[in-house]
């Protein structure tokens, strides 16, 4: 009886997991994709833990001519029915595959340190060219000094491209480079540089820069005669004027790429497939909610890798938040968290509420520019796996959204850290205020809310040109996303016979279901008499009331099965910035 696959979580050696009898979903076309496509240099960005380095191994073991065992591996997969492709190249190529993932130091000359060490093991690894009668005295001189440590910065800078050459001499084989995460070095460079501004660190960025570019440079561009193919992996496409400027051979196939758009991360069909075979069908739509959502090119409904396989590794911790970002993370904390946060708050709301967000995505990405041009904050956000691309508009223009359940956490964690540290906002009144408005307590959430306010949105610019029911529409939905574990937030979708402001749905039906429409007027207290402000108000509460029960908003919940008798109906009235949600008494 054939014995029952596991998952193998941790490792990202494709021959370790195949051999431990380990769970593989199985990616092998790529091998052939790739090694078909027209262009000799490719760069493949997705976030952080979506299989890029296994990928990677797995296209080692396949071409890798030293690895002849490795041949074993593949006979279950789909790339043994290309049986013409697989006698002509599997196992027949020099392979390099080199890391850069955990090149993450505060400084450069640690930082240099680590690319020497990484570069050291590499050229251990072919330590047998040294006895090689192909390669001249010379060379082994070269390659024993890289080994000794004992080379210069500019031979290190050159020693990827010379490794190729030795290789190609030895085998008469052109060779097969691959680079993962080839900008972690980079994005620590740059946010240490300007974490340091008063310090040494001010040149670590330009350094490793200055070294991607010559280390990467030489090897991609102008090394002909011995690259067969290469193959760069990442989370963002550094612009052409840093690294890989005036290559011609190069072609970049990201997160907005038709092709190689089902490689990394799983598919829908690939992940009802993994729940089948560990008997876990029935969680299938929470599985969905939680970590489902990506769009990568023109395929719809990718999941997050790392969080399916924790998951099912751990599946008596339920569900969590699994996915952990490093690297690139660092600099996200660090631009959601600025100072002028208030310039990006709002639309961090209606991300959070469940809205997209209309924006320009740079595929030629300069980190530099991030100190003039604040939109960068969104290329780096969807590149990096917080945001998605939910449809392309025009040109570099999509709609943006967060994916899934599992990021919508990590958004309101840290909004509600920034409220908390920027402007000392009391977590605990936010907790409580939702509590009363979700339990029915609606004089107890006008007191608190009112409250919040006061504390908050003097922080905010709120002049003439700001003020309206879209401002405080927002800002409400931010306040409330602190409740997303419990409920499903909507905002201006269609029900009944219009669009309502914010409804809240009970994930459990047996809790009240919420109908909020926001309305605002001036404040005209100081200008006109005490009964007719209150007229006013009331007025306007019992205006938003009816617009409710008239255009029936009402129906969504009724379509979650909400009975009738829990629907609530909560009227905001913004009188300037003043809020008011229960009637005001006659005077």
């Amino acid at each position: 009886m054939k014995q029952k696959k596991v998952i193998r979580k941790g490792s990202s050696d494709f021959k370790t997991i195949i051999e431990d009898n380990g769970y593989f979903v199985d990616k092998t076309m790529l091998i052939k994709e790739f090694f078909d496509n027209g262009n000799y240099t490719m760069l493949m960005p997705r976030p952080k833990r979506f299989g890029k380095t296994l990928n990677l191994s797995m296209i080692e073991h396949f071409f890798d001519i030293q690895k002849t065992d490795s041949a074993k591996l593949f006979p279950e997969f789909e790339i043994a029915n290309e049986k013409d492709f697989c006698k002509e190249h599997q196992n027949k190529y020099p392979v390099i595959n080199i890391s850069l993932k955990d090149i993450d130091e505060t400084n450069w000359n640690d930082c240099l340190d680590s690319f020497k060490e990484i570069i050291v093991e590499l050229y251990e690894n072919f330590d047998f060219l040294l006895q090689s009668n192909k390669l001249t005295d010379t060379e082994k001189a070269r390659f024993n000094e890289i080994i000794l440590e004992n080379a210069s910065l500019t031979k290190y800078k050159s020693s990827l491209k010379n490794l190729s050459a030795y290789l190609k001499k030895h085998f008469n084989k052109k060779v097969i480079i691959l680079v993962d995460e080839y900008d972690t070095p980079i994005i620590n460079g740059f946010y240490y540089t300007n974490k340091n501004k008063n310090n040494e660190n001010i040149t670590y960025y330009e350094n490793v820069i200055s070294f991607m570019r010559s280390f990467l440079g030489k090897t991609f561009k102008g090394n002909d005669d011995n690259l067969k193919k290469g193959l760069l992996t990442g989370v963002m496409r550094v612009g052409r004027e840093s690294i890989f400027s005036k290559w011609n051979n190069f072609e970049v196939f990201g997160i907005t790429s038709p092709y190689f758009a089902d490689k990394f991360g799983f598919t829908k069909s690939e992940t009802e497939k993994l729940l089948t075979y560990f008997n876990l069908q029935k969680e299938k739509e929470k599985l969905a909610i939680w970590y489902d959502g990506y769009k990568f090119g023109d395929i719809e409904n990718i999941y997050n890798p790392w969080s399916i396989v924790s998951y099912v590794l751990n599946i008596k911790n339920g569900y969590k938040p699994y996915w952990v970002n490093t690297g690139s993370d660092v600099l996200i904390r660090d631009k959601i968290l600025q100072p002028d946060i208030d310039k990006t708050y709002n639309t961090l709301q209606k991300l959070i509420s469940g809205e997209s967000i209309t924006k320009e995505i740079e595929d030629n990405f300069v980190f530099s520019d991030f100190e003039t041009d604040r939109e960068l904050l969104w290329t780096l956000l969807t590149y990096s796996g917080y945001l998605t691309i939910e449809k392309n508009i025009e040109l570099e223009t999509y709609e943006l959204k967060i994916p899934n359940f599992e990021i919508k956490g990590i958004f309101k964690k840290t909004i509600i850290k920034w409220l908390t540290n920027k402007i000392k906002f009391r977590k605990d009144l936010l907790i409580s205020t939702s509590k009363n408005l979700i339990n029915n307590e609606i004089e107890e959430f006008e007191i608190g809310f009112k409250q919040i306010l006061g504390d908050t949105l003097s922080y905010f610019d709120t002049s003439s040109n700001k003020q309206g029911e879209q401002f405080f529409h927002v800002y409400t939905l931010g306040l409330l996303a602190i409740l997303s574990d419990d409920y499903i937030i909507n905002s201006n979708r269609e029900s009944g016979e219009g669009r309502y402001d914010i409804v809240l749905i009970p994930r459990n039906t047996e809790n009240y279901g919420i109908i909020i429409e926001i309305k605002h007027i001036e404040n005209q207290q100081e200008t006109e008499n005490k009964k007719d402000f209150i007229d006013r108000i009331n007025n306007k509460i019992d205006e938003a009331l009816e617009q409710i029960e008239r255009k029936k908003y009402y129906k969504t919940l009724l379509a979650h099965k909400i009975e009738l008798d829990k629907i609530k109906r909560v009227p905001i009235i913004f009188a300037g910035k003043e809020p008011y949600i229960t009637k005001l008494p006659a005077r």
